[in-house]
């Protein structure tokens, strides 16, 4: 059996798939930690690559970015009045930046 595999588009992706692409900032304890090294998190989209996620943060937040790193998450078996379900997996991006660089992710993506 042979899985359908998605074509991504090559290069720099459009502004809408940006948007795609950055879920969510991903604010915890330890992304709080990791901040002080000039690193953010962001829940991505599940198909989304390293250059893609470098892509849309350099863009939506005017910074330089240095490097990207990826974990896919996988969700938890939850239970709700006896009934088993399951969340959505999803994949997480830590974003470093280079020196100089900042992000404020309370303030949300800066108006054109």
């Amino acid at each position: 059996m042979s899985r359908a595999r998605r074509i991504r588009p090559v290069g720099k992706p459009d502004e809408a798939e940006m948007l795609r692409i950055l879920r969510a900032p991903h604010i915890t304890e330890k992304a709080t930690l990791i901040s002080e090294h000039n690193q953010v998190t962001f829940k991505v989209a599940i198909d989304a690559t390293k250059p893609g996620i470098a892509a849309a943060v350099e863009h939506l937040f005017k910074v330089k970015v240095k490097a990207v790193n990826t974990i896919r998450m996988d969700g938890k078996v939850k239970r709700f009045k006896g009934i088993i379900g399951r969340r959505n997996d999803w994949k997480k991006a830590m974003v470093t930046l280079e020196d100089g660089h900042s992000i404020d992710v309370t303030t949300g993506i800066p108006a054109r």
